[in-house]
């Protein structure tokens, strides 16, 4: 069986461009990206030095960009390709912040007893494979939106639109490091900061994993739970009164971790399934053994469907801990919601959708394949929560490696032939709707 040659469903006037543009696009370039990305230490709230990295190595190309300072330490990136001003902008968008730091100080134990190579902002090749901190996710999905960028720029195709490239900062699901004060980092700020300094478009596609074409995600609200105790001596538990807010702490966890299954099945619907897990918990001075807190804190982080609003979650939450209250008589527990991001849906009929689901078919030489059940939240959300429709497609997780892929070393390996059909993927969303007058993609 002969394999789809990724044109299928394309005129001459788009189908020869995209073809020239994909001459450009080659595993060694993608290599040489991906491998400068994670050598950029960029951990959220410091991305700046890889801001300026990206917004150079487009320059270099022949692309006008440019880094976007955010504060003296975080920054975006962007880069743009001008149309003629009778066809849609489209925004190519990836996050560049990672989930971890790289420094031993900042992320063991939490991560595992010590740092492995690939958790490191150091790039090492494995065959096709190229490991690193966050070489998948997000620096592998940054470089294919650089080649893809690249690609097209050298190809010079006449667009009718903008094509701006854009890489933010704060993409992950995280407030600032410890001793940074900032409030402004994590959560998307980077692509709000972007929009609202003009960047916009009138469609965008944002690069994140999963080979799927997705038009809606799940949001996020974060819980801080109190339960309270009293404060006394370890000497004196047999003598006065003792109520001990770990120890309640953790039967509130319990029954909180129970609760999660339940919410996620009353609100599975389209392509999410939205979970909640007890993150982190706080209590007593680790100096001192000898006495028991007057409060244990634990954070919460319950996905929201984009059918939930942050306000019907919290009510949900706030019956769940009433239930909590009742199974558990005597123990003191309260709550604040303390951060909250909608979940957001595009309308699959629109442009962008129906263009990246027909290439993604044609690559893939079958119907495209839905992904439901996710439960995983990106930037996305920001640009779909500021009028921009937008859809994402990604990369697979790696399962075919030398190692074990575990949570981390999923986002911290990439094969660069899944990059190069990526990419190929996003040239030909962006050729086939920058190439069109605003009326014929419903504008």
């Amino acid at each position: 069986m002969t394999a789809p040659d990724g044109l299928a469903g394309l005129d001459d006037r788009r189908r020869e461009p995209i073809a020239a543009a994909w001459r450009h696009v080659t595993a060694d370039r993608l290599r040489d990206l991906v491998r400068g990305l994670v050598d950029v230490p960029s951990p959220t709230g410091r991305e700046g030095p890889l801001a300026r990295h990206i917004a150079d190595t487009l320059a270099a190309a022949g692309i006008t960009a440019a880094a976007q300072p955010i504060d003296d330490r975080q920054a975006n990136a962007w880069g743009r390709l001008r149309g003629d001003g009778t066809g849609p902008d489209l925004m190519l968008y990836a996050p560049i912040d990672t989930l971890t730091t790289g420094d031993a100080g900042e992320d063991v134990p939490w991560i595992g007893p010590e740092l492995r190579p690939d958790m490191r902002a150091e790039a090492r090749d494995a065959g096709d494979l190229v490991t690193g901190l966050g070489a998948s996710n997000p620096k592998g999905h940054a470089a294919c939106v650089l080649m893809a960028a690249e690609a097209i720029h050298r190809a010079g195709v006449p667009l009718t639109g903008d094509l701006l490239v854009a890489f933010g900062a704060g993409g992950m699901p995280t407030n600032a490091l410890p001793g940074d004060a900032r409030r402004n980092t994590g959560q998307g700020a980077g692509c709000s900061f972007l929009l609202e300094q003009g960047h916009w478009t009138d469609f965008a596609v944002i690069a994140k994993p999963g080979w799927t074409v997705s038009w809606e995600e799940v949001g996020l609200a974060w819980f801080e739970v109190t339960v309270h105790g009293v404060h006394t001596y370890v000497g004196s538990r047999h003598r006065l009164p003792y109520r001990n807010a770990i120890a309640a702490a953790g039967e509130v966890a319990k029954r909180l971790e129970a609760w999660f299954p339940e919410y996620a099945e009353r609100h599975t619907e389209g392509t999410v399934a939205p979970q909640g897990v007890v993150a982190s918990v706080e209590g007593g001075w680790p100096r001192m053994a000898a006495v028991t807190p007057a409060a244990c804190r634990m954070l919460v982080d319950l996905r929201l469907s984009p059918r939930t609003t942050p306000m019907q979650a919290k009510r949900e939450f706030a019956a769940a801990i009433e239930k909590i209250r009742a199974d558990l008589p005597g123990t003191e527990v309260a709550f604040e919601m303390v951060l909250a991001i909608p979940g957001t849906a595009s309308d699959p009929d629109m442009w962008v959708c129906r263009s990246a689901i027909a290439a993604w078919e044609a690559m893939a030489g079958r119907p495209h394949e839905v992904i439901r059940g996710n439960s995983g939240a990106t930037d996305a959300n920001i640009l779909r929560g500021r009028g921009v429709p937008t859809v994402r497609i990604g990369m697979p997780k790696v399962t075919d490696a030398p190692f074990d892929i575990d949570f981390s070393m999923g986002m911290n390996t990439v094969d660069v032939r899944e990059m190069e059909r990526l990419t190929r993927h996003l040239i030909r969303t962006a050729v086939d709707t920058l190439t069109r007058t605003r009326a014929e993609v419903g504008l």
